[in-house]
């Protein structure tokens, strides 16, 4: 069955706002929602219909973002040999950290307050990262026994890059050291 234009039309806002209030909050975290919803070119109604406040908007751009990130796992295991879908994953996980680092503020300010909502979990992330490893493991192209937890403490250097900054060349070198650290004892090698 075919989405009706006005769901179409509806989602196409609801994305809209989501890329714009991305690119807005990640520069500035107090921006007013009605500067997103104005960029958007949506109006007050349809913007407060999909997010009735400034925390549910923060929230769904984290989980909307982490969520990209853990479906394109399974989409780069379809297209390239595990070793290569892990370490292209590696460079979009490094993208997302970079997107989370520019939103950490308003996310602090979403989460922040006593009483309000949580943080979304990694668990999407954390899956996909297992999903990765456990395909590598089964061709023989890292080291046996290396858990998601381990591999998301390993690649924390992430998160200490300023976003703001050329952060590419340092999230490559560190990303190439963990990926040279998993293939060592691995039985290719």
């Amino acid at each position: 069955m075919k989405d009706s234009p006005r769901r179409s039309d509806a989602q196409r806002n609801r994305e809209r706002i989501l890329e714009v209030a991305l690119a807005e909050l990640s520069r500035c975290p107090d921006v007013p929602l009605s500067a997103i919803a104005r960029k958007a070119g949506v109006g007050q109604g349809t913007f407060y219909r999909n997010f009735p406040n400034r925390e549910a908007l923060v929230l769904e751009i984290y989980r909307h973002e982490m969520g990209h990130v853990a479906d394109s796992a399974a989409q780069l295991l379809d297209t390239r040999p595990p070793a290569q879908a892990l370490r292209a994953w590696m460079d979009r996980l490094s993208e997302f950290a970079m997107t989370k680092a520019g939103l950490a503020d308003a996310i602090r300010q979403a989460t922040g307050a006593p009483g309000g909502p949580a943080k979304p979990a990694h668990t999407p992330v954390t899956d996909a990262a297992a999903l990765l490893l456990r395909a590598n493991e089964e061709a023989g192209t890292i080291r046996p026994g290396v858990t998601a937890d381990d591999f998301l403490l390993a690649i924390a250097g992430l998160w200490q890059l300023d976003p703001r900054e050329d952060w590419r060349p340092r999230a490559t070198r560190l990303l190439d050291l963990v990926m040279d650290g998993l293939r060592r004892g691995a039985p290719e090698s």
